[in-house]
């Protein structure tokens, strides 16, 4: 029976030659020969037999030849069973290295379970499979866009699952290839980078990286950003499932125990083997390695050993070596940073409640309360304060109300405030602005968001969303990006302004750094998803920004998580949700750049062109040697 195809994506990626039989199962041995086998090692005294699977697959890591369809068997439902299994195992594993669990070492198993459950099978059912594999882990890991709606969280994971099926296909073909593990890693770098740029945009989350805000493979994205972070996470995870396989498809080697010699081949001793498995000696060796005479043939227990254990060695010590990373040092220059929570009346979709102007006041109230806490010698004088997005509800440009209750408690304060707007753009369109508030001149720098949130800021193909869902319209005036990095004079420093959705963006962050920012502030409105799994989510986002930049960075959110990240990763002060809180703390200035904010975006192409190119040399080495195969097929009719 045909399998179905998740889409027509992952049926493009298979190469003609792939489709002529099911590969053998990772680690099984062949099964018991039948009377077709017979016949083949009587046919093979005059004349040579047609190919198997794993002639085909262990010369080099060519594809099996066409004519494998009349001797190779198709995989039992058990073993099916088993890759389904495991690709669910390490969905949900890779689900649990996120937070709010956070158990990052879940994530190289997780991977490590998925590509197990590829390996050996053909791109069409590692299609699906992976797509298994995705919708475990997305599901769960994306759970927080139920506030807006079931609807569209089964659309999001089922859209975004597609690519892990296409990845899927590609990593089945290079399965074939010698040093499998390193391709394996440069095709996922190179899904998560197709994701994030389409559809509309793209949609970055959930990246392999950012379930490592803080563990050993943090510090190489100091080295290649998140896109390294994630190789590294799949590298290791590769390397674990092919340790526990036992094998890799280097050249000369036998990818299954028990297959059978390869006519003209010689054996260890240096006896050649005829077409029927015979040697110079005349005796003959069975699938469990016994010879005619009875004496069974050395196991090659240590060749076994080490195929194992290099694997293993290797895949510890990927991360073991990002303790080697070196990390900037301390430039001797901080700066005291206010960070304000107001909170929010509502929850879900209404988070902002009914009554205008609440979330300003409660925003106002809480830097108020912060100027007096700093009279009373509670806290120390912040140099700058830092308000989250949207810690306006009220266009402070047009509304004269909105603008005096700001005026009064940044003066109240008597420090630059960097204040989350929504202001309009027109008549017909709005931005969402950190605007720099000055205690004696009032408003003026701004950064306007440059990634805006699809449905959420604006409605992609308008019209037909529209009709469809009336939710749509919640969004109301459309938003602009705006086109110049966050780069903002406030006070004695000038930050790096990135808001919300943004911190998921590698080119976002890295262009506001090299402007100059420093600190970088997170000014996030995560009203709507509060106590989901999306604030802890983000707040790992900005530990692995913090490495990668060297930068501390500093959060402020309307309903939580607010923290200040220092420039190691590591989370120093953070607010519980759903609660107004502040809090004044000590953040260093630093300028040096890492080698990841100087190279940009050129260790991950390297890493996508490696696996791309892998790929394509599989599946032309698959093409060749099937038509190679039929010729001969033909040849021997």
């Amino acid at each position: 029976m045909p399998e179905p195809v998740p889409g027509c994506v992952a049926e493009a990626a298979v190469p003609a030659a792939g489709r002529a039989a099911e590969e053998p199962v990772p680690g099984a041995g062949r099964a018991a020969e039948g009377p077709e086998a017979e016949v083949g090692r009587e046919a093979g005294r005059g004349a040579e037999p047609a190919p198997t699977a794993e002639d085909g697959a262990g010369q080099g890591g060519e594809a099996q030849g066409q004519a494998a369809e009349a001797v190779t068997k198709p995989e039992s439902r058990w073993v099916l069973l088993g890759r389904v299994v495991a690709a669910a195992a390490g969905g949900l594993a890779l689900f649990a290295a996120f937070p709010p669990l956070g158990w990052w070492l879940c994530a190289p198993l997780g991977i490590g379970l998925i590509a197990g459950s590829l390996h050996g099978t053909r791109p069409r059912r590692a299609a699906w499979i992976g797509y298994l594999a995705a919708l475990v882990f997305l599901l769960p890991a994306l759970a927080w866009v139920r506030s807006i709606g079931d609807d569209v969280w089964f659309m999001l994971v089922g859209t975004e699952s597609l690519f892990y099926a296409a990845m899927a296909a590609m990593a089945a073909l290079v399965f074939r290839l010698p040093a499998w593990p390193l391709w394996f890693g440069g095709l996922w770098v190179l899904m998560e980078w197709a994701r994030s740029l389409v559809p509309i945009g793209g949609f970055p989350w959930a990246r392999a990286a950012f379930s490592q805000g803080e563990s050993l493979f943090t510090p190489y994205a100091a080295l290649g950003g998140v896109p390294l972070v994630s190789f590294a996470v799949a590298l290791c995870g590769a390397l674990l499932a092919q340790a526990v396989l036992g094998r890799h498809t280097a050249p000369g080697r036998r990818l299954h125990a028990g297959s059978r010699t390869d006519p003209g081949s010689r054996t260890d001793s240096g006896s050649r083997t005829d077409s029927g498995g015979r040697t110079d000696s005349g005796s003959r060796t069975d699938l469990g390695g016994r010879t005619d005479s009875g004496r069974r043939t050395p196991p090659g227990g240590r060749a076994v050993l080490v195929r194992r254990a290099a694997p293993l060695a290797l895949a510890l010590a990927v991360p073991l070596l990002g303790l080697a990373v070196p990390r900037p040092g301390d430039e001797g220059r901080a700066i005291n940073v206010g960070i304000v929570q107001g909170n929010v009346p509502g929850e879900g979709m209404y988070a902002l409640g009914d009554e205008p102007a609440v979330v300003l006041r409660n925003h106002a109230n809480e830097t108020k309360r912060l100027a007096q806490a700093v009279r009373e010698g509670k806290l120390p004088r912040p140099d700058l304060v830092v308000l989250p997005e949207n810690s306006t509800d009220i266009d402070p440009y047009r509304d004269e109300y909105a603008r005096q209750i700001i005026h009064d408690s940044v003066q109240d304060v008597g420090v630059p405030t960097l204040v989350g707007a929504v202001v309009a753009i027109g008549t017909e369109h709005r931005a969402t602005r950190s605007l720099v508030w000055d205690p004696v001149t009032g408003p003026g720098d701004y950064y306007d968001k440059q990634r805006l949130v699809p449905f959420g800021e604006y409605t992609p193909f308008k019209e037909i969303v529209l009709a469809l869902w009336e939710r749509a319209g919640l969004v109301g005036r459309q938003s602009v990006p705006g086109d110049q990095p966050g780069d903002l004079k406030l006070g004695r420093v000038t930050i790096g302004a990135v808001n919300c959705y943004e911190v998921a963006y590698d080119d976002t962050v890295r262009e506001t750094v090299r402007a100059g920012g420093t600190p970088l502030v997170v000014q996030t409105n995560n009203a709507s998803y509060a106590l989901s799994n999306l604030p802890p989510q983000q707040l790992a986002m900005s530990q692995l920004r913090a490495v990668e930049h060297n930068r501390a960075v500093v959060t402020a959110a309307t309903t939580g998580i607010s923290a200040y990240v220092t420039p190691d990763g590591k989370v120093s002060w953070q607010t519980r949700e759903r609660v107004a809180d502040m809090n004044v703390v000590r953040v260093p200035v630093r300028t040096e750049q890492t080698l990841a904010t100087k190279v940009g975006a050129l260790p991950e192409w390297a890493l996508m062109v490696m696996g791309a190119a892998a790929a394509a040399v599989a599946a032309w080495h698959g093409r060749r040697r099937g038509g190679r195969m039929g010729g001969r097929m033909r040849n021997d009719g």
